[in-house]
């Protein structure tokens, strides 16, 4: 596996090494040791799967503390442009966003500490999505900021995302940096 930082610290791009051949491929989505020696020591709680017609936007969502969760993400049918944004309140990058394009070509994933709010937009219809979650999903925990805040301008590419109603009803970015 090779290991890529990214402009948000603690945001690690990883890309699993693919052995092809005339049967298909196979490759380690996870390896503990491998994710230790570049330094992410977490324990894996709960795995999540989505599917999702082109279109389909979902987030910016989070955990409030003491429910954080990290995140591995990963494609493995279609792609999504894939969306953070720090939520760390004493980042030098609070407010930032990072995207990336996560396919079931390359088998790029995106490792996402807690402190991150999360999105994605599918780009190919039947996109099968998969996080490996830190920490357990907690209802009460839950939280989100609209993926259309313009004080966060993030380039969806999506003239027309189809989103939930409940993500329609996130808080603004204004209003999650007012929270203490």
């Amino acid at each position: 596996m090779n290991f890529k930082s990214t402009p948000l610290e603690g945001l690690i791009i990883v890309e699993p090494k693919v052995f092809h051949d005339d049967r298909g491929f196979f490759f380690e989505s996870y390896n503990k040791d491998e994710f230790e020696k570049n330094g992410i020591h977490v324990d894996f709680l709960q795995d999540n799967q989505s599917l999702s017609n082109k279109g389909v936007l979902r987030g910016l969502h989070f955990q409030h503390a003491p429910f954080e969760q990290g995140k591995l993400v990963r494609v493995s049918q279609g792609a999504v442009l894939d969306v953070t944004v720090d939520i760390r309140k004493n980042s030098k990058t609070l407010g930032t966003c990072f995207a990336i394009e996560l396919n079931a070509v390359e088998h790029r994933m995106l490792w996402i500490p807690a402190g991150f709010a999360h999105g994605f937009v599918t780009l190919e219809d039947q996109t099968v999505f998969l996080y490996k979650c830190t920490n357990l999903y907690h209802k009460a925990s839950e939280g989100g900021i609209r993926y259309d805040d313009p004080d966060l301008a993030i380039p969806w590419n999506e003239k027309k995302p189809i989103v939930s109603d409940k993500d329609l009803q996130l808080m603004t970015w204004k209003h999650y940096v007012s929270l203490k």
